[in-house]
């Protein structure tokens, strides 16, 4: 929704998130709080000149972002913090889950999973004796996908940590200083989805 005046340029531009039952969001100095049946996240958005607020009844509770006379720039950062909001909702009320496939033509990689799921060790990549250890960020685990061969799962609330989190794997085993069209050993993301991953 967008409100100009006589000069054409935008006075207000202001979009709004539907708070689902079962979530409570609350916001201070610009900095939000998701709660929900998974957990809790927190962001904030000091950085953004923007006003925001929760508004409407128990029921039908929304979060309304506002901003004032502002420029091109500053008038998409409205709906991008709107996108933050609603996959942290998302994040609290379902979680977000990367399935890793592990590729390989000749040397077989093997990936061993430790420190209580929240470490990635990948040994025998191209035959190296080098062993790749990947931290993940906080908040996300990793297990071995039931009934698939080389294949993990990594899982979590936040989806900036766990996207981060495939991406250290797969960077870890990235082929260089070779053809890639021939060499395509590694371990690539090959679904993302939402649903019950936190048990």
């Amino acid at each position: 929704q967008v409100k100009k005046h006589n000069m054409g340029r935008e006075l207000l531009v202001t979009e709004s998130v539907r708070i689902p039952e079962g979530v409570t969001i609350t916001i201070g100095k610009r900095t939000v709080i998701v709660k929900g049946k998974l957990g809790i996240l927190k962001k904030a958005f000091k950085h953004l000149q923007l006003d925001m607020r929760v508004l409407g009844s128990a029921k039908k509770k929304r979060v309304r972002v506002d901003l004032w006379h502002g420029s091109k720039k500053a008038r998409a950062s409205v709906r991008t913090v709107c996108s933050h909001i609603k996959n942290m909702i998302v994040g609290v009320t379902s979680g977000y889950k990367y399935t890793i496939r592990f590729a390989y033509a000749h040397f077989p990689i093997g990936v061993i999973i430790t420190k209580n799921n929240t470490r990635v060790e990948i040994r025998n990549f191209l035959g190296e004796k080098k062993v790749r250890k990947i931290d993940l960020h906080k908040g996300c685990t990793v297990i071995p996908t039931e009934g698939v061969k080389d294949q993990i799962e990594v899982s979590g609330i936040n989806l900036e940590a766990v996207s981060q989190s495939a991406a250290l794997i797969h960077q870890s085993c990235k082929v260089r200083n070779k053809d890639i069209r021939m060499f395509l050993d590694g371990g690539y993301v090959s679904e993302k989805k939402l649903g019950e991953v936190i048990k």
